[in-house]
């Protein structure tokens, strides 16, 4: 287990010096690699539930800046 622990810290810090578009690649594929199988008409039924749900005005979307903002509180739960 220690082995492991020490080869995923090695590959956060070499994946950190990436840039960023590499980042974004890796990110992706290792996100998708976790996803579970999903049909596409899932996805589709999913996205049109959603996009219902904004024009009923039962939700309202999000600004870039308060997903943004979001996403920063997130990473730094402090």
């Amino acid at each position: 287990m220690l082995l492991l622990m020490n080869t995923a810290s090695e590959i956060h810090v070499l994946a950190m010096k990436l840039p960023q578009r590499s980042r974004l690649k890796l990110a992706g594929e290792l996100l998708r690699s976790l996803a579970p199988n999903t049909a596409p008409e899932d996805v589709l039924h999913e996205a049109i539930r959603r996009d219902s749900e904004m024009e009923s005005g039962k939700v309202t979307a999000l600004s870039e800046s308060e997903f943004w903002s979001g996403i920063a509180v997130r990473r730094n739960p402090s």
